[in-house]
């Protein structure tokens, strides 16, 4: 039985570049399919971090070409945990990993899992010593063969969607009149990206707004800014911190041409409570003056 071929992997993980981890992992790919191009998106989530590679991968999701995609952050690694093949967009992508909350909200991303499936089979799987590198011996043949043609069903058992861990995405919520928000991710150039976007700001807000990083619980950790919106960075002169709606549609906590991660002392699953400085326009009242 046989399903598409595909000609690219999109290949994201936490192996950093400074050991042979990643290469290997290609190596095999091109061994057993030789006509495939590996994307590398990233490779420098944190060691274990299944929450960064997983709001890294839903970030990515959304412009990586038809085919194969291929993340591993796995600090499960040979124990219980399930190592699966997701179809997702009608069949245009295969996503495969971990089933550890990992690829929970790219799928989400694309559309939800159509058919997922167990890789057991250990005819697709490379022969180890031991357990700990699944990405080379389980995942990467996996994908590679998958790249051939090879149908899903033959590389182990249907699994129930539902039964899929999910992902660990924070939610806002309200406190008072604040909106307790959480950092999702600080970019290279310290760009703080809240799990917000302009349509989760009360509509009564106006341009001028407080940012509080910490919990108020911890004074000795709480650094309070006052901020502005923004559509680019480079009206933030003079040192203002701004929100600016930054490239993935989420609002972010930014400075023009300086870290706002450094300045404000912020980093990925720090608490930032926003309050606005501004009084709500007054209701008007329509008043008919005269005689009925």
């Amino acid at each position: 039985m046989t399903g598409p071929r595909f000609d690219t992997v999109s290949f994201l993980t936490d192996y950093g570049t400074a050991d042979e981890f990643v290469g290997v992992v290609k190596s095999v790919i091109r061994d057993i399919a030789p006509h495939v191009g590996v994307i590398d998106l990233t490779h420098e989530i944190a060691p274990f971090d299944i929450r960064a590679g997983s709001l890294a991968l839903a970030r990515c999701i959304g412009y990586v070409p038809s085919g194969v995609v291929l993340a591993v952050v796995d600090p499960g690694v040979g124990s219980l945990r399930r190592a699966v093949a997701i179809e997702v967009a009608g069949g245009a992508g295969v996503v495969i990993g971990p089933d550890n909350g990992l690829l929970a909200p790219a799928i989400a991303m694309a559309g939800g899992a159509e058919r997922a499936f167990e890789l057991t089979n250990v005819e697709y799987q490379l022969d180890a010593a031991g357990a700990t590198f699944a990405g080379r011996d389980v995942f990467a043949p996996a994908a590679a063969h998958v790249c051939n043609g090879v149908a899903l069903c033959e590389l182990g058992p249907e699994i129930d969607p539902v039964l899929l861990l999910p992902g660990t995405v924070p939610l806002p919520r309200e406190d008072g009149d604040a909106l307790v928000t959480e950092v999702l991710w600080v970019d290279r150039f310290g760009n703080a990206q809240l799990n917000i976007g302009p349509d989760d700001l009360p509509p009564l807000w106006g341009s001028h707004l407080q940012v509080q990083v910490g919990a108020p619980t911890d004074p000795s950790g709480v650094s309070v800014r006052r901020a502005v919106r923004a559509t680019r960075f480079s009206e933030l002169s003079g040192g203002a911190v701004g929100l600016v709606l930054d490239s993935y549609g989420m609002l972010a906590i930014s400075m023009d041409q300086r870290s706002a991660a450094e300045e404000l002392g912020v980093s990925a699953g720090d608490q930032v409570t926003i309050v606005s400085l501004e009084d709500p326009p007054p209701v008007e009242t329509r008043v008919d003056l005269g005689r009925r």
